[in-house]
């Protein structure tokens, strides 16, 4: 991103004044809608008016002054992020199971063991979490085996199976339940969220900075609408993961082994968090001649996602996989034929071709990174592996596309955001169009368009430059 000419000092104190606050001021009109199940339409208008306010704010901040950029940005993530605190999540109930996990660890029951509305947790249960009677309404909740007449439900989704989250995510609830106060709800993951993604912000911040980079990229993820929503509000446990892979690309770019290997260290700690950061291993590896170069960096992630996935197995009397194969399954990654997935893909190949197909381009991609990537700048690579992996895979689930925005952030790649907010056109309307491949493909279609003529318009600017 590269700056142009300073405003004045009194207009980049407008500016300053200004962008932030009316991007907050909507951010906190769109938490408050609460249209996810009556009026989703109306909800993704609040949310791009959000993205296209954010837009507004980027432009605005290529103006400000060096000396207050750093100040400007971290205030403004203050103030973006709060937004999320506003009320309890609103478009997903994935906290809620967090929260369960947290609470049966707390009582030394591994998470893997029980499906939540297994009896053996009858005495876990509050009102919170499981309502009865009259409370037992609403789209978001779902009913549970009972006996007698009176309704029983629970705010978590898929009650009847087994937690799918790695260690280091089961370890987190654990630390958010034992520092929660009673009856605090959905607050404490909120809180937490809101905590470590400020802690991302802060990292970008610092590695930018630290290679004399231009800091006003970190506002790609500071004020990125996705953030609140998703990183905050509906506590997603991905921007854990986010931190941990940010903090670890920033250590891999160091030439230093130990750097390296602290850098392996937490990616594999972002592995275990969520899985998907894996994506980032071949950015990690950029450019990487020497055999050494590339264990300093793969075997340490590797040790730490065995060594953290070993407690679990000694404490767990079944699978520390939980519902992950059935979670493939019942996402239809397995089957490209139904739902979604892949739909760019299906557009021009047969639906047995799709995905072969990704699995190569994939493997295509990184094998490029790795082979003329930047070993100073992996997130580079990590960001084309990833945001390749996401335009092939069309993910319904807009949270995954966290870890790519942070991506975005130290890369300064812009283009790639078209994929979070395709992923939101597609979570939020979904329902609406009844799951049509057709959203899919225009939204995912329309991001990728961006991301192919940016590249191209950049390729030629760079040639113009040479001569």
């Amino acid at each position: 991103m590269k700056p142009p000419t300073a405003l004045t000092p009194r207009a980049a104190l407008v500016t300053t004044a200004l962008a932030p606050a009316a991007l907050t001021t909507l951010l906190a009109r769109t938490l408050m809608y609460g249209g996810y199940f009556s009026d989703p339409v109306g909800l993704f208008c609040w949310y791009a008016a959000c993205w296209v306010l954010f837009s507004v704010a980027l432009l605005a901040l290529r103006r400000v002054p060096a000396s207050r950029v750093a100040w400007l940005i971290a205030a403004g993530a203050v103030a973006v992020t709060l937004t999320g605190l506003l009320g309890p999540p609103r478009t997903s109930t994935d906290s809620y199971r967090y929260a369960w996990d947290g609470r049966v660890q707390s009582a030394g029951i591994s998470p893997y063991d029980h499906a939540p509305q297994d009896p053996a947790l009858a005495r876990l249960r509050d009102p919170w979490l499981f309502p009865t009677g009259a409370a037992c309404t609403g789209p978001d909740l779902a009913p549970i085996p009972h006996t007698g007449s009176t309704p029983h439900c629970t705010r978590l989704n898929r009650p009847a199976v087994h937690t799918i989250y790695p260690p280091v995510a089961e370890a987190y609830f654990l630390a958010v339940d034992r520092l929660s106060p009673a009856n605090s709800r959905h607050k404490p993951l909120q809180i937490g969220a809101a905590l470590i993604s400020l802690g991302v912000t802060g990292a970008l911040l610092l590695i930018l900075r630290r290679r004399g980079d231009d800091v006003r990229k970190a506002a790609y993820w500071a004020w990125c609408p996705a953030v609140p929503i998703e990183a905050v509000n509906n506590a997603h446990a991905d921007v854990l993961g986010v931190l941990l892979a940010v903090t670890g690309l920033g250590l891999v770019a160091s030439q230093a082994l130990t750097r390296r290997a602290a850098g392996g260290v937490l990616i594999g700690a972002a592995i275990a968090t969520k899985l998907m950061p894996a994506v980032i291993l071949p950015g990690a590896l950029s450019g990487v001649r020497r055999v050494r170069d590339a264990a300093a960096v793969l075997l340490p992630a590797a040790a730490f996602v065995v060594v953290a996935y070993l407690p679990y197995v000694l404490l767990s009397h079944g699978s520390v996989f939980g519902y992950l194969g059935g979670y493939v399954e019942e996402e239809a990654y397995d089957d490209p034929s139904a739902g979604s997935r892949y739909s760019l893909l299906r557009l021009v190949l047969p639906d047995t071709w799709a995905f072969p197909v990704l699995l190569a381009v994939i493997a295509g991609v990184s094998l490029y990174v790795m082979w003329r990537g930047d070993p100073r700048r992996p997130w580079s690579g990590a960001l084309l592996v990833t945001g390749w992996a996401f335009l092939l895979l069309t993910p319904g689930y807009s949270w995954y596309a966290l870890l790519l925005i942070a991506l975005v952030a130290l890369d300064g790649r812009w283009e790639w955001l078209g994929i979070p907010l395709a992923g939101a056109a597609v979570y939020v309307l979904a329902p609406t169009f009844h799951f049509q491949p057709a959203l899919s493909n225009i939204a995912y279609g329309a991001a990728a368009a961006l991301v192919l003529v940016l590249t191209w318009f950049r390729g030629r600017r760079r040639v113009t430059t040479r001569r």
